[in-house]
């Protein structure tokens, strides 16, 4: 059942540093963006899809593909002028609906079936649903061992590490006014929702993109 109060917006841009144009690189049969496009339309709770961009081809693509778009001014997408901050209380300030979806296109091994759990996880308390993976490693930083003590023999194995988890830009939902105030994607009550090794690639690099294209094959045999 469509739920008009529920609105999933996709933010892309037309420039990127590390990998050019990744939002368009072909993917399956399309390409990342409408790849991203595809999985929201099966969602039946979700009323309008957006897609925010800087970029005219984009929401060209956007307008073709069944979803909305916004335009948005170079300053909130060149990732300089603006802060982080200032460009999701910007994208959020100019869209309708209560609760918002912000799904990434490139994040997309991961399905956004997701808004169920969040109006779940809302009446207990929480203010919003952040996508994150289990990290089972031996994690340093700076000054040496973080989650496990080389003094303390036997060592711990890894899969009895205590639970650490990394944010991987999946998906994340929350009410609309709230992003709007925390100028943020989420809360400080978050609920972490864990996905798989498989959903959780985000592509950021070329590398990236190539493991995302080989766990879909091996996901399609």
């Amino acid at each position: 059942m469509i739920n008009k109060k529920i609105v999933a917006v996709i933010p892309v841009r037309a420039g990127s540093k590390r990998l050019p144009n990744k939002h368009l690189l072909p993917f399956g049969d399309t390409n990342l963006l409408v790849n991203k496009i595809n999985q929201l339309k099966k969602v039946p709770e979700i009323s309008r899809i957006v897609v925010s961009s800087d970029s005219e081809e984009m929401l060209d693509i956007a307008r073709k593909n069944g979803a909305a778009d916004q335009y948005r001014p170079r300053d909130y997408a060149d990732e300089k002028t603006k802060s982080f901050n200032e460009v999701v209380e910007y994208i959020a300030s100019n869209l309708d609906g209560e609760i918002l979806v912000w799904a990434f296109a490139t994040a997309p091994l991961i399905g956004p079936e997701l808004i169920n759990k969040f109006l779940e996880v809302k009446e207990k308390g929480f203010d919003s649903l952040v996508t994150v993976t289990k990290l089972q490693k031996y994690i340093w930083n700076d000054s040496g061992p973080v989650n496990v003590d080389y003094s303390i023999l036997p060592i711990t194995p890894k899969n009895n590490l205590p639970n650490y988890f990394y944010v991987n830009d999946g998906i994340y939902i929350a009410n609309r006014k709230d992003m709007i105030k925390w100028k943020l994607y989420h809360g400080k009550s978050a609920y972490p929702f864990e996905i798989s090794k498989y959903e959780s690639v985000d592509i950021d690099d070329i590398y990236d993109f190539a493991q995302a294209e080989v766990y879909q094959k091996i996901k399609e045999r």
